[in-house]
């Protein structure tokens, strides 16, 4: 270790070469923009990732790398920065203790996959440092991956699923490399939010990565589940909107700057009608871009993989805020009050023979009006009944569910996004007060970030397995608590 101007720097070897990081206080290295992967371009561009060649020397990793995200897409509550450059495959590794050689690996690893629907996102954000891990004895990484189209588009002569493998190369370069960072590879949980949460649900489903972790923990995971037709149609579609033929030469032949735009254009033009028939398309069709059914490397959708017993060694933690989107309808509230909240959820697609059902398990989301009732219907679909299906097809598989209930002053909701700054303990970091207010609870930060270290470092984060006869859940509130049927207010949208 040296020091320079107050900085205390410190190194570790990696396959490709010895890297230097820094520390921050005294129980936290951060090791920076990493590369786990050449740049993804050129004839790249569309290729499995092909791990990064080595270096002379001594690499600095003091500040992030290239995000594969570009300008400010804006769709999170979270920062995420955009970081320009080519080299956008990379991780960041925060550690309490590096390791001076391989025998020295002990410590649990946190892997931590950022959210952003596919599209967008990035591990840069404040609010992923591991600080607050490192303090708890706990390893934490963030990585990267390809988005959008460059990640998960169909391609006549390309590989599928490129984000995906991204994720397997990059979970590769941990179980090679964490020990040089004090980590034992033995002992990795995967986890994420949003998107990130269904990354290590698809990860949980998959036989090729099994071996790369020992745990899963999602957060407001959301399922992709694309199919290989849509995926497809999608890419002749696009490529045609382009004027180049569907394969890697023609989408080579654009810059990322002309992808996107096409992209958009495309995308704007098949989202016409009502937002009720935008909103229906959303809740049937799923998200335009994200992990590919494409029978070989995703073999099945999400949940019938883990139905049919993949990753059922693995233990999981999985669950949701009580109102991820709930408030996406609030600026027509007043337009849709008068309109009866039975007919708007026909009109978003849920079934007759279900709606009386659901409106009497949601009786005090009714209250709040119509708006209200679509909101909570849509974060249901999407969130809520994704969490339940599969921890009651996990059968007697170790899992456990929670419920994220605390309301924000900000939004007088539990929405998406809030529960982030509570599972890495960071309440201090930037733009917190945006979603959390000026005052959140450090006790509940305390709670949720516990429950994760305790799960991470023993297996089991401190409240009763679910069961599908007992409902067990945890709910995060200002008290928590644990409750039987936690998950009742959903029910009525699964077929049993």
């Amino acid at each position: 270790m040296t020091t320079i101007e107050n900085v205390s720097f410190v190194e570790a070897d990696t396959r490709a070469g010895r890297v230097r990081g820094a520390w921050r206080g005294n129980r936290s290295a951060a090791f920076l923009g990493i590369p786990f992967a050449e740049p993804p371009v050129g004839e790249l561009r569309f290729a499995a990732p092909v791990p990064h060649r080595p270096w002379e020397g001594v690499r600095d990793a003091l500040e992030y790398g290239a995000t594969a995200q570009r300008g400010d897409p804006g769709v999170t509550f979270i920062p995420e920065p955009s970081i320009p450059g080519e080299s956008t495959l990379n991780v960041n590794v925060f550690t309490p203790a590096p390791a001076t050689d391989s025998t020295d690996a002990a410590l649990p690893v946190l892997v931590y996959i950022h959210g952003g629907g596919y599209f967008a996102g990035s591990p840069a954000s404040p609010w992923y440092d591991g600080a607050a891990f490192n303090r708890d004895g706990v390893v934490t990484v963030s990585i990267s991956y390809r988005l959008g189209f460059d990640g998960f588009g169909w391609i006549a002569d390309a590989p599928m699923n490129r984000g995906v493998l991204d994720w397997l190369l990059a979970l590769e370069w941990v179980r090679d490399n964490i020990a040089s960072f004090g980590g034992d590879p033995s002992r990795v949980t995967i986890a994420g939010q949003s998107a990130g949460g269904g990354a290590v649900l698809t990860l949980l489903g998959m036989p090729r990565a099994q071996p790369l972790f020992a745990a899963v923990y999602s957060i407001s995971g959301v399922a992709a589940d694309v199919t290989l037709e849509r995926a497809e149609a999608f890419g002749r579609r696009l490529a045609e909107a382009a004027g180049v033929e569907p394969t890697r030469a023609g989408f080579s032949a654009l810059s990322e700057e002309r992808l996107r735009e096409v992209q958009g254009e495309l995308s704007a033009r098949e989202q016409g009608g009502s937002p009720f028939d935008a909103l229906r398309r959303f809740i049937d069709g799923g998200l335009e871009f994200g992990p590919v059914i494409d029978g070989d490397l995703v073999p099945k959708p999400t949940v019938d993989a883990i139905t049919a017993g993949t990753g059922a060694d693995k233990p999981l933690v999985l669950g949701a805020t009580d109102d991820e989107f709930s408030t996406i309808l609030d600026g027509a509230k007043g337009k849709l009050r008068f309109i009866p909240a039975r007919f708007l959820l026909g009109r978003a697609g849920l079934e007759r023979a279900a709606r009386s059902p659901y409106l009497a398990a949601n009786r005090e989301v009714a209250k709040l009006g119509s708006a209200a009732v679509v909101g909570r219907y849509l974060t249901d679909r999407l969130f809520r009944t994704l969490a339940l299906r599969i921890a009651r097809a996990r059968g007697a598989a170790p899992t456990w569910l929670y419920r994220f209930s605390w309301v924000s002053p900000k939004s007088g909701r539990a929405v998406h996004c809030l529960d982030v700054p509570f599972f890495f303990d960071c309440l201090d970091a930037g733009r917190v007060d945006v979603v959390a207010g000026d005052a959140p609870p450090q006790a509940l930060a305390d709670e949720v970030h516990g429950g994760a270290v305790a799960f991470v470092v023993n297996g089991d984060p401190g409240w009763p397995r679910f069961t599908d006869a007992a409902g067990t859940v945890r709910v995060f509130d200002t008290t928590s608590t644990v409750a039987e049927h936690g998950f009742a207010a959903v029910r009525p949208l699964l077929a049993d």
